[in-house]
């Protein structure tokens, strides 16, 4: 575990010095922007109109039984924009973009095309890394703000045609307006920034080190997936603690 640790580290830094070929890579940077931006988009959108409808669902009633119904807006605000949206949308790219990254560099990385790379004196990281990690960290804040807009209005939805709540438009958005921030909303698209950070890096770094035919491709995948999850809850928390000061 501190062995990948620390690889994931080194990439990342390694990434980062990368940074300055950033102009000869913008074809690729631009391909993968619009692989991981517009083809999701359809998914993000269904995905958090019904997330904004069950936090109406299940809190709407309960604050309408207590004579809070004007409260229902700032609620389902809230809970999308610093939690629900960040975090589902980076879970959604990691199954749906951190594997696909992992499955095309460990089929390089098994068919020896990364050693093909370096023996063309083409440094991996500047011509596969750096254009996904890029990509990643400028698309999913901005479905995050997507979906955040989505979200509200299908929590405004189930609000205003659920007959439990029958709360207007006018109200839903009224309330959440005036308890929802501006930097609420930046806390969520910032928690987004650096989940896609560690999207990239973890799915690239499994994909670099595949080794054993196509079995080892689907393992690396699995990984991929699988620690990038567990990472987005660890530092959601740790984020979370960090922007409450």
């Amino acid at each position: 575990m501190f062995k990948n640790i620390g690889e994931i580290m080194l990439l990342f830094w390694r990434t980062l010095l990368a940074l300055p070929q950033t102009w000869r890579q913008r074809q690729k940077v631009y391909d993968q922007f619009f692989e991981i931006g517009n083809a999701s988009l359809l998914m993000v959108c269904v995905l958090s109109f019904f997330i904004g409808g069950v936090i109406a669902l299940n809190f709407g009633p309960a604050l309408v039984e207590r004579s809070l119904a004007s409260a229902v807006g700032g609620v389902v605000g809230l809970a999308i924009a610093k939690e629900l949206a960040p975090v589902m949308m980076a879970i959604l790219i990691a199954g749906r973009i951190g594997s696909a990254m992992a499955a095309e560099i460990g089929s390089m990385a098994v068919y020896q095309e990364v050693d093909a790379l370096r023996t063309m004196n083409i440094n991996p990281v500047h011509y596969l890394v750096l254009p996904r990690i890029l990509a990643i960290a400028f698309a999913l804040p901005l479905l995050v703000v997507f979906s955040v807009l989505v979200g509200w209005f299908g929590g405004a939805v189930v609000a205003n045609y659920n007959h439990a709540m029958d709360i207007p438009f006018r109200v839903f958005f009224a309330n959440l307006k005036d308890i929802v921030e501006l930097k609420d909303v930046a806390n969520g698209v910032f928690k987004s920034f650096c989940f896609a950070l560690i999207i990239g890096t973890v799915s690239c770094h499994q994909g670099l080190t595949t080794i054993g035919g196509p079995r080892g491709i689907g393992r690396s995948v699995t990984k991929a997936v699988v620690n990038s999850i567990v990472l987005i809850v660890i530092f959601d928390y740790l984020l979370t603690r960090l922007l409450l000061k």
